[in-house]
């Protein structure tokens, strides 16, 4: 679900470096505002490290193969900081492994970063009421994890599907991006299970670590 290099024109690019910007400096706000801003930089760094190793990690799913992403999880433990790790992470995939690209990371960051974003603020949900538990923490887990997702594979259509360079063959770019797109349904739930089991193992073991989510 990385754009390459050579596919979306300068002006989509441009303006998903300026939002990308925006939003990370938006995210460094929020984080500078908690009581003690580098109190949660080990968990960043570990899940920043997951979320790079995350794209070796591919399910053949017929006729394509996808990758696990866990910007849904990042989003729910990570709350703001996620969005930094995302880019970070997806910097060293374009430079070291070609996933994606530079002209794009921008585009990229917005794409996988704004729904962790999203993410965080449906797993403080299970908040409602004050009233915690790991039965809430599976459900808004799972709801963050998929949520995040498939809101990251509509952004990735809609980009494209609007994008799409004039010398190509539209007909058959567009079957691509919808079978691509089909082939994410089953890792949207894989990624809300995994999103669910961590946060009630945490909820369980370690609920520290996500009081500030």
């Amino acid at each position: 679900m990385h754009i390459p290099d050579g596919i979306l024109p300068l002006p989509v690019t441009a303006a998903g470096y300026a939002a990308t910007a925006a939003v990370t400096w938006y995210s460094i706000r929020k984080i500078n505002q908690k009581e003690n801003p580098r109190e949660d930089v080990p968990k960043a760094s570990l899940l920043t490290a997951a979320f790079f190793v995350a794209s070796w990690i591919h399910i053949p799913i017929p006729p394509a193969s996808v990758h696990l992403v866990l910007n849904g999880l990042l989003g729910a433990i990570l709350g703001y900081f996620a969005f930094p790790a995302i880019l970070i992470g997806l910097f060293f995939q374009a430079v070291m492994f070609q996933h994606g690209g530079l002209t794009t990371l921008g585009v990229n960051a917005i794409i996988m970063g704004l729904p962790a974003i999203l993410a965080h603020y449906i797993f403080r949900l299970r908040k409602f009421g004050n009233k915690e538990g790991q039965k809430r923490a599976g459900i808004f887990g799972f709801l963050a994890g998929a949520i995040a997702l498939g809101t990251s594979v509509a952004l990735f259509v809609v980009i494209l599907l609007t994008n799409m360079p004039a010398d190509l063959d539209i007909g058959t770019e567009r079957a691509a991006i919808y079978t691509l797109a089909i082939a994410h349904l089953p890792l949207i739930v894989i990624e809300g299970i995994i999103t669910s089991l961590l946060a009630v193992f945490l909820q369980r073991v370690r609920p520290r670590i996500l009081d500030g989510v």
